[in-house]
């Protein structure tokens, strides 16, 4: 019927302008409404909604085509598919998360920073010249580049984006205490309370890995809708510290992802929990 018609106006372009409409309008979200049928097209959206950060929502004819894999949410009185569950898409969880970030962020800073960061600090000037503090260009949300904070634990003319492994002999005698406690995380707290990291998260990479696993790890950039984190699922699970083999990547994304897909603020506590004992007990994969 006539009312059903799409005026022209709306009408931004063919199917095949979709990518570089997105890129140059700066899109959130993308909503797949074509019937049945299109699973090429479908597949190759899915991988540029993901690449690029991108929510893509399916509204097709439902029928047999509900089936575990999709997330379905009501959108008025219209079934939305997503291609994964997305808590942290709601918008009353992502402002709980944050409420909770600036609050843990500065009860740290108020109380623990007072009293640790002094003797850390001379620490670390006793230990080896050069800056207390770290910074490192890392990939934040949506891969947008930001400055995270760290204690110095390495000699400062040894600094690079190779990753640390066992008996490193960049890393000074106060830098391997740091990073077997993960003290060495303490100031990124700062980073939490400007909002580029969260308590809770994907760990951020360094850039040099973010190019290296994107091209071999299918769901590599899907870590990136959320905010990184300073502890995370995969680290409290074991997937810490140097990765040699893909395989360990490929778990530390899994966990990663799994977590994205079932958050909520008494997941976030576990791990908080988690990370802290194993901070007490001790870690092997850190260094």
């Amino acid at each position: 019927p006539d009312s059903l018609l799409i005026s022209k106006e709306l009408i931004k372009g063919k199917i095949k302008d979709v990518a570089t409409f997105c890129q140059s309008e700066n899109i959130d979200e993308i909503y797949f409404a074509l019937p049945p049928g299109n699973d090429e097209l479908l597949k190759e959206i899915s991988k540029f909604a993901d690449d690029n950060f991108i929510y893509l929502r399916i509204t097709p004819d439902l029928g047999d085509a509900v089936t575990d894999k999709y997330n379905v949410f009501m959108l008025d009185s219209i079934p939305v598919l997503t291609t994964r569950k997305e808590p942290l898409g709601v918008a009353l969880n992502a402002w709980l998360k944050r409420g909770f970030d600036i609050v843990f962020s500065l009860l740290v800073i108020l109380l623990i920073f007072p009293i640790i960061v002094p003797i850390i600090a001379i620490a670390i000037r006793l230990d080896s010249p050069g800056p207390i503090i770290f910074k490192q260009l890392r990939q934040g949300k949506k891969n947008k580049l930001f400055e995270c904070y760290k204690f110095r634990t390495m000699y400062i003319h040894n600094v690079s984006e190779q990753q640390a492994t066992k008996d490193d002999p960049r890393v000074t005698k106060v830098g391997r205490f740091l990073r077997k406690s993960n003290l060495d995380e303490i100031p990124q707290f700062v980073n939490v309370l400007m909002g580029n990291m969260s308590v809770v998260g994907p760990r951020p990479h360094i850039s040099s890995q973010q190019e290296q696993y994107s091209k071999t790890i299918q769901k590599y950039k899907v870590r990136h809708f959320v905010t990184p984190g300073i502890t995370g699922y995969a680290q409290v699970n074991g997937y810490r510290g140097e990765t040699k083999e893909v395989g360990l990547m490929e778990k530390r994304v899994e966990y990663d992802v799994n977590y994205m897909e079932n958050w909520s603020l008494s997941l976030d506590i576990k791990i908080i929990f988690l990370t802290v004992w194993n901070m007490v007990s001790g870690e092997k994969s850190a260094y």
